[in-house]
């Protein structure tokens, strides 16, 4: 962050600065276990822990001062009646001090971390940029975000969650940024918003917020979005396949790791670009990202050898590991929901291996289609997989949709197809598949973050004797 006094990050935030003043010259914290000299620490109320009783131990491991709703004893204190918002009011106010910076938001129903990780590495190529690994998209993700810019900092990438109308047009009043992008309008959280349509209308705000000087990068393959175009002030850039993209991928091929290869189209230019991300899902976003690159400055000869470069920086998203036995653990245990499930079930289908193997736990927070969408995903997997695991009481219709797609004839058959099984947990899971895994199988593991599906990840590769040929995360 740039340097601010306590008596400056007071007047930013509407608080009172308890204490002696003194100059915050490190970063901004809400973990006290990593605080170091020259930090402001944040105390945030949360489930387990309130952050208000690590005040103390925060100053004596070197912070200068904290954002907290009360006086304490152990340092000055900038009292503030919501931590949170005081928090987006400090990121604003650094925000609107930072010259010569761009600002890129990214939203979307699913890929907004993986094409946040492929822009940031685009842009860190050409100048410094701030666009962090993980999920950072929240109300305290994405100030935290902001507040790791400094004034040597030329681009800042910025990921934008939504739980509900107006979240994103908050998060855009904390940073408001220079390019938005939307990537796609699916299923994520539509047990919060109630339909696709009020989906669109949320992830629109991120497009309502430009600046006539800004620009919208749409997904023209996506109609809710390509729609969202008359939303914005800004100039208008469409990214995708199809004949009306202004920034396009032609003649896409998959090798047997399932990366692509395309030819991009933009600017009048052609260039090909090899992605060392897996999965053919994987074009749609290194297109927004290429987009956003380009209406960021970049020149599409700098975008593909970018794109050509760039590898996945988050955890558990199409993470590939051979075993020291021969199996190979797809772990995309990230988040999951009926159009990221299809995407990594496609990206299994075409990597090289004796058998595919789908570990499909439950999609959480899909209101009261549910049932239905996981039957459907039972369905569609009993025809691209061989052998279908779910995991989980709320992951039972899967296999009734498997079971009912194969018993009709809905699904073609498979030479190595074996029936599909439901067990009641991961340690189920990880028993029965030490039984039936093989040299040559391609194993996908995947749920919804709140399953822990990554664990299950960890112990499959641990029961292969661990990592053989690395194959990393791609």
């Amino acid at each position: 962050m740039i340097e601010l006094s306590l008596t400056e990050i007071a007047a930013a935030v509407g608080g009172e600065l308890v204490g002696p003043d003194a100059v915050v010259t490190g970063a901004v914290t809400v973990d006290s276990r990593t605080v170091g000299a020259g930090d402001l620490y944040v105390a945030l109320p949360g489930e387990r822990v309130d952050g208000h009783d690590y005040v103390g131990a925060a100053v004596a491991a070197g912070a200068v001062g904290a954002l907290s709703t009360r006086a304490h004893d152990g340092g000055p204190v900038v009292v503030v009646d919501d931590p949170v918002v005081a928090l987006g009011r400090l990121a604003h106010a650094v925000h609107e001090r930072l010259t010569g910076l761009t600002t890129v938001g990214i939203t979307g129903s699913s890929g907004k971390t993986s094409t946040k990780d492929l822009l940031g590495q685009v842009l860190d190529a050409v100048a410094p940029t701030v666009s962090p690994p993980g999920s950072f998209n929240n109300d305290i993700g994405l100030p935290l975000t902001v507040l790791s810019a400094d004034a040597g900092t030329r681009y800042l990438v910025l990921e934008m969650g939504s739980r509900g109308p107006g979240h994103i047009a908050r998060l855009c009043a904390v940073a408001r940024p220079d390019v938005g992008v939307v990537l796609n309008v699916g299923s994520a959280h539509l047990g919060e918003f109630g339909s696709a349509e009020v989906i669109a209308t949320a992830k629109g705000e991120l497009v309502e917020a430009l600046a006539p000087e800004g620009t919208a990068v749409l997904n023209a393959d996506d109609a809710r979005v390509a729609g969202m175009a008359p939303r914005t002030r800004g100039r208008v850039l469409l990214t995708g396949t199809g004949p009306t993209a202004q920034v396009r991928a032609t003649d896409v091929v998959l090798d047997a790791a399932a990366r692509a290869t395309f030819t991009l189209h933009a600017g009048g230019e052609t260039h090909e670009v090899s992605l060392q991300v897996v999965g053919a899902h994987q074009v749609a976003n290194a297109l927004s990202a290429a987009g956003a690159a380009l209406a960021a400055g970049l020149t599409p000869g700098q975008v593909a050898a970018g794109l050509s470069a760039a590898a996945t920086r988050s955890r558990w998203r199409m993470e590939v590991t051979a075993r020291a036995d021969g199996v190979t653990v797809v772990n995309d245990a990230y988040n999951a929901n009926p159009e990221s499930m299809r995407a990594a079930l496609a990206a299994l289908t075409t990597m090289t291996g004796t058998r595919r193997v789908a570990v499909l736990g439950a999609m959480g927070e899909l209101g009261p289609g549910a049932d239905d969408e996981h039957a459907r995903l039972g369905e569609h997997a009993a025809g691209v997989v061989d052998l279908l695991v779910a995991v989980g009481p709320d992951a039972r219709q899967i296999v009734a949709g498997a079971a009912s797609a194969t018993a009709t004839g809905a699904v073609a058959a498979r030479p190595h197809r074996e029936e599909s099984v439901h067990v009641p947990d991961r340690a189920a899971a990880r028993q029965l598949l030490a039984g039936v895994l093989r040299p040559g199988d391609v194993v996908l593991v995947k749920a919804s973050r709140s399953y822990g599906f990554e664990l299950l990840a960890a112990d499959l590769i641990a029961d292969g004797g661990g990592a053989g040929d690395e194959v990393g995360a791609q």
